[in-house]
């Protein structure tokens, strides 16, 4: 049996894009999506309902999403869903599910564009537009999101 751990999304940024970088110099990023969806209810009305999804960024797709895109960005987004756990200062156990992008896809304007062509983020390789991001370095993970 194998397992299979793939997201596919398309939807709008709730707020501009975040982007530092570890204590080794890796730029990570945080996106927060809004997911739309429509359907008819068992009476017959249209009831519209709102997905919200964060999403984290490494490497070089960080960088660019936050050049990029602003509050209200259409993207595609390919990655894996990944589970974080921590410890808080007081001692308290936190966990949060969260999708871990390997692929963000700008469909909309770009920020200070007029143009709505779609815009290819990848990492620095800039002959593949599907090219995987940086992996965090050991070490990395430490930095609570």
């Amino acid at each position: 049996m194998a397992d299979l751990n793939k997201v596919f999304l398309i939807g709008n940024l709730t707020r501009d894009p975040e982007c530092r970088y570890t204590p080794k110099g890796t730029p990570v990023g945080d996106l927060s999506l809004a997911i739309n969806s429509s359907y008819r209810s068992q009476d017959g009305q249209v009831k519209d309902e709102v997905c919200f999804v964060e999403v984290v960024i490494w490497g070089r797709q960080a960088e660019t999403c936050k050049e990029y895109l602003q509050k209200g960005s259409l993207i595609f987004v390919e990655g894996r869903l990944q589970m974080e756990q921590w410890e808080t200062k007081e001692g308290e156990k936190r966990s949060r599910m969260r999708v871990r992008a390997d692929r963000i896809q700008f469909l909309g304007k770009a920020k200070g564009s007029s143009q709505s062509t779609p815009v290819e983020s990848s990492s620095t390789k800039t002959d593949t537009a599907f090219s995987s991001p940086e992996e965090p370095q050991a070490g990395d993970e430490e930095v609570p999101f």
